[in-house]
């Protein structure tokens, strides 16, 4: 039991896991599921009292039973000792200092990722919420992982972006018409990417071989992948069709894996199975993984020791670790699309997009955010651009890109091709290399990475939807 007392007024919490959720800045997830502070005053008093637990408190009071959940299992069992001595004598607080300390010096990037093994999602979880937003993004920006398949994403000085090509019916001149337009806008790097609208294996592998089909045509360096379940994926494998990256949704306790239909041997499988068929040509990073805040909630699989609800924000950091043990080529969180049950507003969901991307670079993940907001939620584009901009100062990985922001598929609003030649101008950031060779080659990039104007009758790209 842990107590701090503010102005005479005495505030008690139960265990570690009750600080946590008291201590997480105000989000409507925690509030639905009954762990939120009450006050801010209350928040203030767990943010006290968090800031004095050590480090080291983590290995040994866990949040989620180790006997009930194998992602603890995992977290526990996996754990660096040694790369976590260098900070093992400091309270979450001290942590804090050490990091903001360590982000301005030279060395930085090196001296996060030698950390990286060492620390546990709670850990990370625990410091961000200490954290101010500057915080987020100054330690952010320090951090370096990088990850490989048919381009490099994640070097410094570089903005990739997913390009999501979906249609309602997974019509295949909608989805080129979808391709093209993001290409000529230099965005794809990270992955060409479609959510079917049905997860049917016929439909799937037919959406597949289009992707496939424009890659080869066009000598396009980089990835395609269809987000069907996993288990789609691995027959899709084993019939032969060109399968680039696996991917699956991911959350950070067993249960909500389990209500996702997967487990950690299921996600082994599949990793063993994507890197056998050789298809990487600058590195064999397989896996992509989609998380976001809410989801063990959603599936009511939110609880920890003792039946103790865990915030929404430490069990996300939690997905990051299921993620690590698969070096995957992308991960990232959609921070907004679970909706305002989860994440009520612009300022809750600038907020969880920082967190996510520090709790990922910190557990030494390639972090990408998809910054986007449904219908009903109290945000809009003007909010998204200032994620954006901050997300792209904190060094994030790359952002997800739809036709004019709007998926007419999935029904919510995100960012849009125009939106990351902003980021990159602004910023002076740059596509993935192996990406921005090929836009220079087709004179759609100049030295510096920049898209240049360009007719589509001029592009070499012209026929990309006539000849489908």
């Amino acid at each position: 039991m842990f107590s701090q007392q503010i102005r005479g007024v005495t505030y008690t919490f139960s265990g570690l896991v009750d600080v946590m959720a008291k201590a997480t800045p105000r989000r409507s997830g925690d509030e639905l599921a009954g762990c939120a502070a009450e006050s801010d005053r209350e928040r203030a008093a767990a943010q006290w009292v968090l800031a004095d637990v050590p480090l080291t408190r983590f290995l040994d009071d866990l949040l989620v039973p180790y006997e009930d959940d194998e992602v603890t299992r995992l977290v526990v069992d996996s754990h660096d000792r040694t790369a976590f001595a260098p900070v093992s004598h400091l309270t979450v607080g001290g942590f804090r200092d050490w990091l903001l300390d360590t982000a301005v010096r030279d060395d930085a990037s090196t001296r996060l990722a030698a950390l990286a093994p060492g620390l546990t999602p709670e850990m990370v979880a625990a410091v961000s919420k200490l954290m101010r937003n500057q915080d987020l993004v100054t330690v952010s920006r320090a951090c370096s992982t990088t990850s490989a398949f048919r381009t490099t994403v994640g070097l410094p000085g570089r903005l990739s972006t997913r390009l999501q090509p979906n249609h309602p019916t997974d019509d295949p001149r909608g989805v080129a018409a979808a391709v093209l337009d993001g290409l000529l806008l230099g965005c794809g790097d990270a992955v060409i990417g479609v959510n079917p609208a049905s997860d049917a294996p016929r439909r799937t592998a037919d959406l597949l071989r289009l992707l496939d089909d424009i890659r080869e045509r066009y000598r396009i360096p980089t990835q395609s992948c269809v987000l069907a379940h996993v288990t789609t994926t691995l027959d899709l494998i084993s019939s032969g069709a060109p399968v680039d990256l696996v991917f699956q949704s991911i959350a950070g306790t067993e249960a909500a894996n389990h209500a996702f239909g997967v487990s950690l041997g299921l996600l082994a499988e599949a990793h063993d199975a994507g890197r056998s068929l050789r298809r990487g040509t600058v590195g064999d990073n397989v896996m992509y993984f989609e998380t976001g805040q809410g989801s063990a909630l959603s599936a009511g699989a939110h609880l920890g020791v003792d039946g103790h609800p865990v915030d929404q924000q430490t069990l996300e950091a939690r997905a990051y670790a299921v993620a690590r043990a698969f070096e995957p080529l992308l991960v990232n969180t959609v921070v907004g699309f679970i909706g305002p049950e989860y994440l009520y507003d612009a300022k809750q969901i600038v907020r969880a997009g920082l967190e996510d991307l520090f709790c990922g670079s910190l557990l030494g993940l390639p972090m990408g955010v998809d910054a986007c907001y449904t219908n009903h939620a109290e945000a809009d584009s003007d909010d998204m651009d200032v994620l954006l901009t901050l997300l792209a100062a904190a060094g994030c990985a790359f952002v997800i890109t739809v036709p004019g922001a709007d998926d007419v598929m999935l029904g919510y609003q995100s960012l849009s091709f125009h939106d990351a030649l902003y980021a990159r101008r602004l910023l002076g950031l740059r596509p993935a290399p192996e990406f921005e060779r090929w836009l220079q080659d087709l004179a759609l990039a100049d030295d510096h990475g920049h898209v240049l104007p360009t007719s589509l009758d001029a592009s070499p790209l012209r026929t990309l939807v006539s000849g489908l």
